[in-house]
């Protein structure tokens, strides 16, 4: 996790042309008269900080036109807020792997194909109905149906419950499926979800107070987290000072007209952003080639300078975070390395090549250019080809581009099918390779997940289908002097809450 600071100072332009200004500043004082026989200059003292200035009450942002149903709404405020609520079976990690949450135990017929999770003993829903079996396998079927969760769960042949367990068949081999079952399980009443998690959404307003029934029985923050509406300006309202905490995308640096001091903390994601090569073109259709090209890519330059630290530079299709990422096969970027592999290849360019890049993201764009900067200067000319969202999609559908940058977000899994087999929906540069799909698939039931992710990755470092880039981060923002001791991931801002302190204004203050 990375984290830093954003000083105290004075306020920024932002883009909706409102200055913040700090408050609570003090002039400096007048220096005191020196005595009149006294050598010594006088040396003006220091004005004294302004302490901070405490909100009454800590807020969080939502938007009240959308429901707070985990399985149903996009990503941002309202998840936030629902994972508050509820709770999965399991939950990522900081390193992007499960913990049992409302599931006891688990374990895998490899002959079957089933899963069986055992539910943990004395859990029950805010509203004291105890959570069985039923209650999972329903929100979990609700899942599969539901845009947010339709394609994680689609290797899902069947679910039973049988009292305090849940059988879940696969269609596929999957010993990672785990990984997937961060889903809410969480039941509706109209629009107010119900779960088992450290707070319940009040039937008195638009505010969060503590399940007096939440099963771990742990010290929560705050007595109440209020909602305050945001719809599309959250960024906005944490800079106003109406919120506390929001998620938020900081490849670009930190966001300008936030008066005060703000921490960021960053999280690793299954985000991968990445390049992919032609196979219908030559000299992108040649193994040595790629080879040559994947080693001409300054990752920690990149994610260094370009995405402003915000993203972690990576060398094959797992995150650096997860304990399966091969740093063994991995190195440095090295000038000489790239030159010699080039020679190697033997390739000799007659023309551009084209590096196909979404124009509406400036980042991206720059990150590029970068990349085709330094394959030009060994020789390897690259042009850059940005392209508006629209013309930029139908280009990648045509595969009118020798390279492609691309971005999506791969499962907690690690399923590479996607990406890397003929039939996915990521192979956007065409590799189809028999070796390839037989180690994905091995990977997919291997006991030894490491050493099956170690074996697939060698072998992507030699044939480089794609090139990895890096995985991007994502950011909790929040204000420095009324939360202290947030560890978030990915899905849960509030992951160690027990950890958390809020410091709010005393009454009479």
């Amino acid at each position: 996790m990375r984290r830093g600071w954003i000083g105290r100072g004075t306020a920024f332009l932002c883009a909706l042309g409102l200055v913040f200004a700090l408050c609570g500043c003090q002039e400096d004082p007048p220096p005191a008269s020196p005595e009149e026989d006294s050598p010594m200059p006088v040396v003006p003292t220091e004005p004294e900080e302004a302490p901070a200035v405490l909100p009454e009450r800590f807020a969080l942002p939502y938007d009240p036109d959308q429901a707070l149903d985990p399985i149903e709404c996009p990503d941002g405020m309202q998840q936030v807020v629902g994972s508050l609520i509820c709770e999965g079976l399991f939950r990522l990690g900081p390193d992007l792997e499960p913990e049992g949450v409302l599931c006891e135990s688990w374990s895998y017929d490899r002959a079957e194909r089933t899963w069986t999770f055992v539910l943990r003993q004395g859990v029950t829903f805010s509203d004291g109905v105890s959570l069985t079996a039923v209650h999972v396998k329903s929100a979990l079927e609700r899942a599969r149906e539901s845009a947010r969760y339709r394609d994680r769960l689609r290797q899902i042949a069947s679910i039973r419950a049988a009292g305090d367990t849940v059988f879940v068949h696969l269609s596929a081999h999957d010993t990672g499926f785990p990984s997937l079952l961060d889903v809410p399980i969480v039941r509706m009443e109209g629009r107010t979800p119900i779960g088992t998690g450290p707070y319940r959404f009040s039937i008195y307003g638009a505010y969060l107070v503590p399940n007096e029934t939440w099963w771990k029985d742990a010290a929560r923050p705050v007595d109440r987290i209020w909602l305050e509406e945001a719809r599309d300006a959250p960024l906005y309202r944490f800079a106003s000072g109406d919120v506390h905490l929001i998620v938020t995308d900081l490849t670009g640096g930190p966001p300008s007209g936030i008066a005060g001091e703000i921490r960021y903390q960053d999280t690793a994601t299954t985000s991968i952003q990445y390049i992919a090569c032609n196979m219908d073109r030559w000299p992108t259709n040649r193994a040595a080639f790629r080879r040559a090209l994947d080693l001409g890519i300054d990752r920690e330059g990149i994610t260094g300078s370009l995405l402003s630290g915000h993203a972690l530079p990576a060398r094959f299709p797992v995150s650096p975070a997860s304990p399966l990422y091969p740093s063994e096969l991995d190195g440095p970027y090295s000038s000489p390395d790239f030159t010699a592999a080039v020679i190697e290849s033997g390739v000799e360019l007659d023309r551009s090549l084209s590096l196909l890049v979404n124009g509406d993201n400036e980042f991206k764009v720059s990150a590029a250019r970068e990349a085709a900067r330094n394959w030009t200067a060994s020789g390897i000319p690259v042009e850059v080809r940005a392209l508006p969202w629209e013309e930029y999609r139908e280009a990648v559908s045509a595969r009118s581009f020798d390279l492609c940058w691309c971005e999506a977000r791969l499962t907690a899994d690690w399923n590479l099918a996607p990406l890397l087999l003929s039939w996915g929906a990521l192979d956007v540069g065409g590799w189809s390779d028999e070796r390839t799909a037989r180690l994905v698939e091995a990977f997919a039931a291997a006991e030894d997940r490491p050493a099956a992710m170690m074996e697939l990755c060698t072998y992507l470092q030699e044939q480089a289908p794609i090139l990895t880039v890096c995985f991007s981060n994502s950011s909790v923002l929040s204000r420095a002097e009324v939360i202290e001791g947030l560890s978030p991931t990915t899905a849960e801002p509030f992951y160690d809450l027990s950890s958390c302190r809020i410091h709010l204004k005393e009454s009479g203050d």
